[in-house]
């Protein structure tokens, strides 16, 4: 748990609740807290069985620590290093689901001091937002030039590369997929026009259906082709996809987590406790499914 990137506090909470759920399941854990220095902790990575990440944003979801770990032969929860770049790759992920045939608001993607960071094909309003960070940090959603001239200097403060995608008008829904099976949809209903981080985070600030109000056809098609994006992505364990239910009634995938929250307000635990299973049955099912 922590890291180095602005989604440490959250990861913290993540680890933090993931560790009492261990404990009380009996397994003998253990907290490793990651600074800048990975190598220091190397030999205790490799006293331990299993790693359980419960890492954020940046190195911890990109691939890196995955593909660290199993360079040094040790098992871990969650997604495998290609499967997790690209998932935390918004322009690559978009790409790969759009190539499947799969409803993606347009975008176009900037990289910092492009020459043509300028130009802008899409019509308002747009959402600006970092194309490899989580928590919806440095995400704004924009009506005119000026408010997207402001929107990219604060996308750019997360990344170098920056996504300006269409908003599409509608419902927020999010899909829950634990060991290849597909959970009930959770519809987020935030205080602010946007699922922002303080509404994410923050107790109060957004109210949740789960099982949201659908049709059964909207809800089997959704909950299907989000069972088709976690396996274009090749993922494991777990994974979250998030998507806009337009006004029209199409379901357009913004992005996947291969690592989502695990904190009192996160969606997976919301989604998995709608079938029956508590936050200790759900922690032990992503530890013992076969590792890598």
């Amino acid at each position: 748990m922590g890291g180095i990137s602005g989604e440490r506090e959250i990861s913290i909470l993540t680890g933090n609740a993931v560790l009492e759920a261990c404990n009380k399941i009996g397994y003998d854990t253990t907290q490793i807290i990651l600074g800048e220095n990975i190598n220091g902790i190397i030999e205790e990575l490799q006293s331990m069985d299993k790693i359980f990440i419960s890492l954020h944003g940046g190195i911890g979801e990109n691939g890196t620590i995955q593909g660290f770990l199993e360079t040094l032969g040790i098992p871990y929860t969650g997604s495998g290093p290609l499967s997790s770049a690209i998932g935390m790759n918004k322009h690559i992920s978009k790409s790969l689901v759009q190539q499947n045939g799969i409803l993606t608001p347009n975008w176009h993607t900037i990289v910092f001091n492009d020459e043509n960071n300028g130009y802008i094909e899409l019509d308002y309003p747009l959402v600006v937002k970092p194309n490899d960070q989580g928590s919806s940090l440095g995400v704004t959603i924009v009506k005119n030039d000026f408010e997207l001239k402001e929107a990219k200097t604060t996308a750019f403060e997360y990344s170098s590369e920056i996504i300006i995608e269409k908003f599409i008008h509608g419902r927020e829904l999010s899909v829950s997929v634990i060991s290849g099976e597909v959970y009930p949809i959770v519809e987020i209903i935030p205080s602010h026009k946007m699922y922002d981080y303080n509404c994410k985070y923050s107790q109060g600030m957004s109210t949740y259906q789960c099982p949201a109000h659908l049709t059964t056809d909207q809800e089997n098609k959704i909950q299907a082709v989000a069972k088709n994006i976690y396996n274009i992505h090749n993922c494991r364990n777990y994974s979250r996809i998030d998507f806009r239910l337009s006004e029209s009634g199409e379901a357009w995938f913004l992005e996947i987590n291969t690592l989502p929250g695990m904190t009192d307000t996160s969606l997976v635990p919301m989604a998995f406790s709608t079938q029956g299973g508590n936050f200790e049955e759900l922690i032990q099912k992503i530890v013992e499914e076969d590792e890598i």
